[in-house]
């Protein structure tokens, strides 16, 4: 009898089937979790800011500008010289309804605008402090009631669109 002294090879393994099964549902899990967190991920950023979107305030009404007519008047003078201003103003408005208001009454605004100026000095006028304190003079003028008992006019802001002392 003959005996072999050759070492006998393994026959290599293929993995069976079920091996492959599990490899592959396996793959699978791993793959739907990373989407499903990928999109919860995503969907939570989300929220937040269509929450706080519906939270932020409204944005402020446009104002509306309300441009008056040019006005020329002659101002008051101590050294016998004449002078005259020339002006135009804007007006800043909150809604359209005090801009309707305001063209009804506009003679009596025109009126207490132009008395107003004519009681001014020119080098009251001349510097940046004395046109703020003037455009702060002409809003409290304009924001007056018209009629007795009415509610005053609201004025935001009065704005010079022509400034010219002569």
């Amino acid at each position: 009898m003959a005996t072999t002294t050759a070492p006998q090879q393994a026959a290599p393994v293929s993995p069976g089937p079920m091996k492959r099964i599990i490899l592959i549902v396996l793959i699978a899990l791993i793959s739907a979790g990373a989407a499903g967190a990928g999109v919860w991920f995503f969907m939570a950023k989300r929220a937040p800011v269509a929450a706080s979107a519906e939270a932020a305030p409204a944005p402020p009404a446009v104002p509306i500008f309300f441009p008056l007519e040019s006005m020329t008047v002659n101002l008051q003078s101590d050294d016998g010289q004449q002078h005259f201003l020339r002006i135009g103003l804007t007006l800043k408005l909150g809604d359209a309804a005090t801009q309707q208001a305001l063209t009804e009454h506009m003679p009596e605004v025109r009126s207490r605008i132009l008395l107003a100026l004519s009681n001014k000095h020119p080098d009251d006028l001349a510097p940046l402090e004395g046109k703020r304190a003037l455009a702060e003079e002409l809003k409290t003028l304009i924001t007056e009631p018209t009629d007795k008992g009415a509610a005053p006019v609201r004025v935001q802001d009065v704005l010079f669109t022509e400034f010219v002392v002569q």
